[in-house]
């Protein structure tokens, strides 16, 4: 897979394999966690599965419907109920839509929404779902790839003689080269290959209705002297920037560019959030600061992380802070370029803390207008 990719320089593909295969228990997990994974009787594909779940949302409301980190961890990616006894996806459908209907609040912190929200984060590079808030939903421009995902049947049976059994560790060692033949066994030249006209229409017109509901959860759910969500937060004004990215883009006339803005999962570490793109197609790095409060007396203070600050230092004139305040009665966005260079001149304070802790005045950055995202 690693050869394909840097041969064919397509991540959409790469991901999809990736995903096509994933599942557990799989030889990408330590002996100790796929025994433990095998002693629970789970079988499961969490790409395959959750796109099973927003088909069957949708049949439910016979409308769009949509999952979020939170809900794939709690409903799915933790329950035994799905993961060993592959509950009826319109069962676990029908289980969110209640939980929404009672307003229960579910666990958003960050380790443990960590692996189901990969997935799905790996689910939108791979163009197999959209993300419009905090809310995923089934990327109907690659119909046929969503059916295949859904309709698979490909399963490595070669742990399936251990279920119910006795062993040792040790015993699944003779496993892995089946298992790595299994994964690279039928990348064709053309499996999953990217149509980049598709792919440069990423969205229907139904999508912009799906932009305008999830910024009505700003208006709903988030309670901006309570909030509870950080993580979500955190999520909604990274997507919300992305779409400001690409409007920006498209006002100035380079279209043909958007595809080059990709929102980076958190795992990858890389010091920032976003990679955008300037209008003569060189680099953009943001970092998203996001505050929902009805008050501005935090807005003008934002932390970045040790590994934050370090790239900010690397990048230097190429780094943005994007600082994002969302209230009930408008979104502020401020913008402020190669923040280190402007500490080292004195125009910032930064205060040492695990990284640093910034605070800014209005004059080193501008003001911009949130742009939403329309096709």
């Amino acid at each position: 897979m690693a050869i394909k990719l840097a041969e064919k320089q397509d991540l959409v593909q790469f991901f999809k394999y990736f995903l096509f295969y994933f599942q557990y228990p799989g030889g990408h997990i330590k002996s100790h966690k796929l025994k433990e994974v095998i002693d629970k009787g789970i079988k499961f594909k969490p790409a395959k599965y959750f796109l099973r779940v927003l088909e069957a949302g949708e049949k439910i409301l016979d409308n769009r419907f949509s999952i979020n980190k939170a809900e794939a961890t709690h409903f799915i990616y933790n329950d035994l109920r799905v993961t060993r006894d592959n509950c009826d996806p319109l069962e676990i459908a029908q289980r969110i839509i209640d939980n929404r209907e009672s307003d229960i609040y579910i666990d958003w912190q960050g380790d443990i929404i960590r692996y189901a929200g990969d997935i799905l984060d790996y689910m939108v590079i791979a163009d197999l779902l959209v993300l419009h808030g905090n809310k995923y939903y089934i990327n109907y421009s690659d119909r046929e790839t969503v059916t295949s995902f859904i309709e698979s049947e490909l399963w490595f049976d070669g742990y399936d003689q251990y279920y119910g059994e006795n062993f040792e560790i040790s015993e699944l060692s003779i496993i892995e080269d089946n298992w790595f033949h299994y994964v690279n066994k039928d990348l064709g030249p053309d499996l999953f290959k990217t149509d980049v006209l598709k792919y440069l229409g990423i969205e229907e017109e139904e999508y912009s209705n799906l932009i305008d509901e999830a910024l009505e959860v700003i208006q709903e759910k988030f309670d901006p002297d309570n909030v509870r969500n950080t993580k979500e937060i955190g999520d909604f004004g990274e997507n919300l920037i992305v779409g400001h990215e690409c409007m920006r883009i498209k006002n100035g006339g380079r279209e043909d560019l958007i595809h080059l803005i990709k929102k980076i999962p958190t795992q990858f570490a890389v010091g920032y959030d976003i990679q955008s793109v300037e209008l003569d197609t060189t680099k953009r790095y943001i970092e998203v600061k996001s505050t929902i409060s009805n008050k501005s007396l935090n807005f003008f203070h934002f932390h970045l992380t040790p590994n934050e600050w370090s790239t900010a230092e690397t990048i230097k004139e190429a780094y943005y802070v994007y600082r994002l305040m969302i209230s009930k009665f408008e979104r502020r966005l401020y913008v402020i370029k190669d923040p280190v260079g402007h500490y080292k001149n004195d125009k910032i304070k930064m205060s040492p803390r695990n990284g640093a802790d910034i605070t800014f005045t209005e004059g080193i950055g501008e003001y911009k207008e949130l742009l939403i995202w329309q096709k």
